[in-house]
């Protein structure tokens, strides 16, 4: 029997889940979350984001489920789930409907926090859901009837009170006739009355994975608005980003939905992966996604 999850924080708290779609030049990702704000507040929200506008859509804290045993979250009439989502939004500016149906989910092999998914006070708990996974629907937006069918989704998740004060994060698994995920976040981080620079990334390809994460050693050789360069041992991960259009969201602060970001849905960039200075592969892509937070 499926149990539905209670919530037991009284303040500063909030969760969300990334759902994104892509097929060619469409792209569209879906957080649906919560948050609990300062004073104890409860709201819930699916935000939509697109290469061209983004949206937010504000609900009542009744109107939200999830359950505890599989990923299944009810907000409004719109569901999202492992097998997929149903999507039934009516807001100003906005309408959506349609179903899009996931096949063949790619889990990483563990929890992409390592060791640091067991400290329970975290800023912000970073998790993946699926690398990697075909599309099979259609969504009507705004009268417009488009197609997923053979495109690609990535799922992933945060769940904390705030997130970090600066952060750079990416993630891209749209590649012409390759299977390859990637996905990459380096953020401050407080911890016990200091603060760091921590790292977590994990390289999908050819059915392996590569993580470079700052609990199995990686160094950061350099991150900015455009670029990215982590080395670990034997492994090296490049990435620059030529092109964006990048657009509003909003963003926890102790469990406030108040703060401003701005994440580029799909944008133009280049991968280049190394294995003891062997280049493994050297790729395009137009659909990667990228945040670059720096205040």
């Amino acid at each position: 029997m499926n149990k539905i999850k209670c919530y037991t924080r009284k303040k500063n708290f909030f969760e969300g889940w990334y759902f994104k779609h892509q097929k060619g030049e469409d792209t569209i990702s879906f957080i649906p979350g919560i948050n609990i704000d300062s004073k104890g507040n409860r709201s819930a929200f699916i935000q939509v984001i697109t290469n061209r506008n983004s949206y937010n859509i504000n609900y009542s804290f009744s109107k939200f489920i999830v359950y505890k045993d599989k990923l299944r979250i009810k907000i409004g009439d719109s569901i999202f789930s492992s097998k997929g989502i149903e999507i039934h939004i009516k807001d100003e500016g906005l309408t959506i409907d349609g179903k899009i149906e996931y096949d063949l989910l790619t889990p990483v092999k563990y929890d992409i926090m390592g060791p640091f998914s067991f400290i329970p006070f975290m800023e912000c708990s970073h998790g993946i859901i699926s690398l990697y996974h075909k599309l099979r629907g259609n969504l009507i937006i705004n009268g417009e009837d488009v197609s997923f069918n053979d495109g690609v989704g990535y799922i992933e998740t945060d769940r904390g009170n705030s997130f970090p004060k600066t952060y750079l994060w990416t993630q891209c698994n749209d590649f012409e006739n390759e299977k390859i995920s990637i996905m990459a976040a380096i953020a401050d981080i407080p911890f016990m009355g200091i603060n760091f620079k921590g790292c977590i990334c994990v390289v999908y390809y050819k059915g392996r994975e590569y993580r470079l994460s700052t609990y199995n050693g990686v160094k950061i050789l350099k991150y900015n608005c455009k670029s990215l360069m982590l080395k670990r041992g034997k492994y090296e991960l490049q990435i620059k980003v030529t092109d964006g259009n990048p657009q509003k969201l909003l963003a926890p602060s102790s469990g406030n939905m108040c703060r401003t970001i701005h994440e580029n849905a799909a944008c133009s960039a280049n991968y280049k992966f190394y294995i003891e200075d062997n280049l493994v592969f050297d790729i395009e892509s137009d659909n990667c996604s990228f945040e670059y937070v720096d205040r």
